[in-house]
């Protein structure tokens, strides 16, 4: 199951009215689901709540090839599915900020809104950075332009055909299941622009199915679906020396190329960040003279886990600057 953040209830504040509750929702909405990049290819393992922070997920073990012939009237033997237990602790994230400008809450604040797109905007892409770092542990790795280490690489070695075909290759002969007909790989946007320079590369507008794009989805190219990020990993100042300097270097881009079901995330709330909205006064005598607002987002739980290491490959590559 594929994550979605629709229809769902994102904000939790104290002394707003009903009506700038549903409009907060909507600008939370509105901000974050654009930048939930790595995390809508997870497998979904709900977590009750109350129930310990520890999330058992289950990797399936892949069933061999068995040319066996059936017997007449004989199934034979049935084939007992063999699963790795994977232990995930849910972990608590979030951040806030306290104001002093005082917001009337008979109307729609401005600068309110503004706060609340910001954190909601940071706690999105914050959760999506969760999860791209445990992708970017995967041991598969692809280096561009023939190098043989991230050391190597310059900004000349950027990611081509070469390289997607090459992971392309790997995923197909682990046997890794595709999404709707395509893997897909997740890149930044320095690496997309160096590739649609490639004659080969098909942009979405280009797409005769627009109704099942993927967010952040900008083209594709030889089996694999792209999707852009800001938040895609980059390796600063790891790549080769920059000239003749012994302490400047290239840096180097991460692009993450998935199989379905490589990897599962978890929350008690369904994997959904919230922003918090607390207005001056509800403070008590904390706030004795009403001064005191804050905005923030929080996500009460949440895990991430590289269930399949297999169904994935990481490419390193330069970028152009």
């Amino acid at each position: 199951m594929a994550y979605t953040a629709t229809n769902s209830n994102f904000t939790g504040s104290t002394g707003l009215s009903p009506a700038m509750q549903t409009f907060y929702n909507r600008t939370l909405l509105r901000t974050f689901e654009p930048e939930l990049v790595h995390l809508q290819f997870g497998e979904v393992y709900p977590m009750p709540k109350n129930s310990g922070r520890l999330m058992n997920m289950r990797k399936l073990v892949p069933l061999e090839t068995d040319t066996t012939e059936l017997a007449e009237g004989n199934p034979g033997d049935g084939v007992l599915m063999s699963e790795v237990q994977q232990v995930v602790q849910l972990k608590q994230y979030g951040r806030y900020g306290n104001f002093s400008d005082l917001f009337d809450l008979a109307n729609l604040d401005v600068n309110l809104s503004r706060k609340v797109e910001a954190f909601a905007n940071q706690g999105a892409r914050s959760i999506d950075a969760v999860v791209r770092e445990e992708l970017a542990s995967c041991t598969n790795v692809i280096y561009a332009g023939g190098k043989t280490s991230r050391a190597a690489l310059t900004s000349s070695d950027k990611l081509t055909s070469v390289e997607l075909r090459k992971a392309v290759k790997m995923l197909k002969k682990a046997n890794a299941q595709r999404f709707n007909g395509y893997y897909v790989a997740i890149v930044g946007p320095d690496v997309v622009y160096d590739l649609q320079d490639d004659d080969a590369f098909v942009k979405v507008s280009q797409y005769q199915d627009k109704e099942n794009i993927y967010t952040g989805e900008v083209g594709r190219l030889f089996g694999v679906r792209l999707v852009e990020t800001t938040e895609a990993k980059v390796f600063a100042g790891s790549g080769a020396a920059i000239g003749s300097s012994s302490t400047d270097k290239y840096d180097v881009a991460s692009v993450i190329v998935l199989g379905k079901y490589a990897y599962g995330i978890t929350s008690w709330k369904g994997a959904r960040p919230r922003v918090i909205v607390k207005p001056s006064g509800s403070a008590g005598a904390a706030d004795p003279l009403d001064q005191i607002s804050s905005v923030g987002w929080k996500m009460d739980g949440f895990g991430v886990k590289l269930l399949q290491p297999e169904f994935a490959v990481r490419i390193e590559c330069g970028m152009t600057a």
